[in-house]
């Protein structure tokens, strides 16, 4: 039994708060899954310093309606995380005026896409009529504690970035994405080995030049991920390698995505099999390869990888 709701408009506070706390919790893990360093608390203040070409304080205290101290904290949180910066005014050199910082201004690139699923999520589960404010909180609860509130907010941010998601072939123009990706990738999980640089600083040699492919996942004209498919020997075997997305672009799917193209893409070449290495701390990564129909093999001793422990194929 819900107390709260038995005790009816008496309880609207309290109700009003849990709803409040629950939904600034479930924001809070779709900013955790998309990676991106933000407080959900901070929206208000963060969203008025951005939508002005300047602010101060008070003006913000002003338009909100918080409490100075509460304004005051939320800043400082701001100002602690580099998104804000000061500037004093031309006319009045005490006053101090308010912008967001580069920090700031690439973060709100990131928030903007998730702010406006968050907009619809919201505006879905509360179209509803109902004859009163409960009726409505409860109708609104009913809905948040059958669907989670943050997994439906990613899964339509993910549905929109997979629709716009672009993959082309490999160009010279693209040799650079190729490495910077694949590069950050490793440095992040493992670190760089001989052989991966050599492929990495020339993939036309090591792998288009041999029959080998490379696609890029594009979105907005940006390059945000990759994958290759390499020629192995003469025996016409290729590996599934070379797999990155952008630090920034992660948890949107496009990894799943640069997989099912190469995987198509590789039927279409009528290929009997592919091969990929990988190690066992990529708990994930294997999740999605073995989703994607591939199977455990043993590695070879002289694999071509030395962090390699587990090695793959899929048989068409």
């Amino acid at each position: 039994m819900d107390a709260l709701r038995g005790y009816g408009e008496l309880g609207l506070g309290s109700r009003l708060k849990r709803v409040s706390e629950y939904m600034m919790k479930e924001t809070q893990l779709v900013y955790n899954h998309f990676n991106i360093d933000f407080d959900p608390y901070l929206f208000p203040m963060f969203k008025i310093i951005a939508n002005k070409d300047g602010v101060t304080n008070s003006e913000i205290q002003r338009v909100l309606q918080f409490t100075q101290p509460a304004i005051t904290q939320s800043i400082n949180k701001l100002s602690a995380k580099g998104l804000i910066i000061y500037k004093a005014d031309k006319l009045d050199k005490r006053k101090k005026i308010i912008y967001p910082s580069d920090k700031g201004n690439k973060t709100l690139e990131k928030l903007k896409p998730i702010w406006k699923s968050i907009d619809k999520v919201i505006k879905e589960y509360t179209l509803e009529r109902s004859s009163s404010l409960i009726e409505h909180l409860n109708i609104l609860e009913n809905k948040l504690n059958k669907k989670s509130f943050s997994r439906t907010i990613i899964n339509d941010i993910q549905m929109k970035i997979s629709q716009d998601i672009e993959i082309v072939s490999f160009e010279n123009r693209y040799a650079k994405n190729f490495y910077n990706l694949n590069i950050e990738w490793l440095q992040r999980f493992f670190h760089v080995e001989p052989y991966d640089e050599s492929v990495l600083s020339k993939p036309e040699t090591y792998i288009i030049n041999k029959g080998g492919h490379i696609f890029f996942a594009k979105l907005n004209n940006q390059i945000v991920g990759t994958v290759a498919l390499m020629p192995i020997g003469n025996e016409g075997l290729f590996e599934l390698t070379k797999m990155a997305v952008s630090p920034e672009h992660r948890g949107f799917k496009i990894g799943q995505k640069l997989m099912q193209h190469s995987i198509d893409f590789a039927k279409s070449m009528n290929l009997p099999k592919l091969i990929l290495y990988s190690n066992s701390v990529l708990e994930n990564a294997i999740y999605i390869y073995r989703k994607y129909g591939f199977i455990e093999i043993p590695v070879e001793h002289n694999s071509p990888y030395k962090r390699s422990d587990i090695k793959m194929k899929l048989i068409f």
